[in-house]
């Protein structure tokens, strides 16, 4: 019988008694691997309890204490890489190298997370007024919550949960239905690192978990990762019911390419950034804008990118993986077939792809489009898949206006030998994360991941230094101790520190 995936509910892995399960399917071969339950209404009710009740002991525990678990955590999680990348390579199909980057890019935010102590300082400053001081601490928020896409099944809920539990909070987590193994085998660890009972809870389920978590008034904030329409529905729902909420949403990133980039350099970069991890990564370069007579190297591009290879994760020659699901294969299809209607030229074309020994995959090639305008489908969607768009403009500035025309503002890139038009470039681009001869501009995490505009809805973005303010909330507290030198003054009768 295909395994059942369980809750990780008060310290506990538990058999969920819900009658509706989600098949977990191998999307290189369609086969069953587990099944995952959608967590009863009691199941929720008893999670969030549980941390409830574990938040007003652990919000105790000293600072030193919690980066010493996170300590403990990243080197378990270290120990277990290749572990946790297999099973990233079983439920969503990436390449070995491609599991373990999920995984390590994770484990990098936990190792912040070990510097807890100093991000969690006050402030302080004597003598605001005659024998006044007045200081502030930083206090943990009480129970959060993280809803978590496919993509990236180790990094992304590694944004979330070590940050906010080193913050002295606990924490709720729903990953996705479509790879929930890898989580679990994250918490296996996390509780062998010497998490107490309750901190840490994972529920598995669809939307109406996401609902409970929403509406839940034991939830103070929730972190979220995942599609525009999606994203925008758990922002209006959390702030409707008075929670903090940072959704991270989709994403159309833009790489420039000016004349006196090196050649040689940039295909490399457009073929990894484009067509690699199959295109189902926010931060992928989408759409490559050349300038002037960077426009000669379209052709260039295009037969780079048609030696890519996708395959199983078993082929070590594979480049990349299948789409995680035939809904999504066949969405990629359309709009490949949709962008050819409107009249983009197909210099390569991925639709026909097929991987020997597997022919039930959800493979599609790589597929390169050139005379791609900003009106079109290709254009406007992201696509996430293994799709990529070139256009070109006659200058730096047109190519500033494209990028600055989209409602999207996640990552974006300019490659060029000219430091005048990169500083051009990322003061004047409208875009959260900029790279600057590096096409996938991910910042390491003590820095936070920044999207704008239609990318991000919240006001404190994912891990570094915003995501302690985000989980946490500061008390300010001003004192006078009285000295018996000191005379004793009348009543003041006004808002003025005297």
């Amino acid at each position: 019988m295909t395994q059942q995936v369980k809750h990780f509910i008060d310290g506990e892995f538990v058999t969920s008694t819900s009658d509706k399960l989600i098949a977990v399917t191998n999307p290189a071969t369609q086969q069953v691997i587990a099944q995952v339950p959608c967590a009863t209404s009691e199941e929720m009710a008893r999670a969030i309890a549980s941390a409830k009740a574990a938040f007003q002991t652990w919000k105790e525990v000293p600072v030193s204490e919690r980066a010493r678990l996170m300590m403990r955590f990243a080197h378990l999680l270290k120990e277990h890489q290749g572990e946790i990348a297999e099973i990233i390579c079983e439920e969503l199909g990436k390449t070995v190298e491609d599991a373990k980057g999920d995984v390590w890019r994770g484990i990098e935010v936990v190792e912040q997370a070990a510097n807890i102590p100093s991000l969690m300082m006050g402030e302080t400053v004597e003598n605001v007024a005659r024998s006044i001081d007045t200081y502030s601490y930083i206090q943990p928020l009480g129970v959060c919550a993280g809803i978590t896409p496919f993509n990236f099944p180790a990094m992304i809920p590694l944004w979330m949960f070590p940050m906010a539990i080193a913050c002295g909070n606990t924490f709720i987590l729903k990953p996705s239905e479509q790879d929930p193994m890898t989580v679990n085998k994250i918490a296996e660890l996390f509780v062998k690192a010497g998490a107490p009972k309750g901190v840490l809870q994972v529920v598995h389920g669809a939307k109406e978990q996401v609902d409970a978590i929403l509406h839940h008034p034991d939830i103070k904030a929730i972190s979220f990762v995942g599609s525009v329409n999606v994203g925008q529905y758990i922002y209006k729902t959390g702030t409707d019911n008075l929670k903090r909420v940072q959704a991270f949403a989709g994403a159309k990133n833009h790489m420039v390419i000016m004349p006196d980039a090196n050649k040689q350099q940039v295909v490399n970069a457009l073929v990894g950034a484009s067509v690699g991890a199959a295109g189902q990564r926010c931060m992928a370069i989408s759409v490559a804008v050349f300038v002037g007579a960077a426009a000669e190297w379209i052709p260039e591009v295009a037969a780079a990118i048609g030696k890519v290879r996708p395959g199983h994760y078993s082929d070590a020659d594979a480049a990349y993986g299948p789409q995680i699901s035939p809904q999504a294969r066949a969405r990629v299809l359309s709009l490949i077939e949709q962008g050819k209607k409107e009249g983009a030229t197909c210099v390569l074309d991925g639709s026909d792809c097929v991987v020997d020994g597997y022919p039930n995959g959800n493979w599609v090639g790589p597929t390169v489009f050139s005379n791609v305008t900003t009106e079109m489908e290709i254009y406007k969607q992201e696509i996430f898949g293994p799709v990529l768009s070139t256009m070109t403009v006659d200058s730096l500035e047109e190519a500033l206006k494209v990028v600055n025309d989209s409602p999207f503002g996640n990552g974006t890139s300019i490659f060029t030998a000219s430091g005048a038009a990169a500083r051009k470039y990322q003061h004047n681009v409208e875009v959260g994360q900029v790279g600057i001869n590096i096409p996938i501009p991910v910042p390491l995490p003590f820095f936070s991941f920044t999207g704008w505009k239609g990318s991000f809805y919240g006001d404190q973005h994912a891990y570094g230094k915003q995501a302690v303010r985000f989980y946490t909330e500061t008390k300010t507290i001003t004192a006078r101790w009285f000295d018996d030198d000191i005379p004793v003054a009348g009543p003041n009768m006004s808002i003025n520190l005297r």
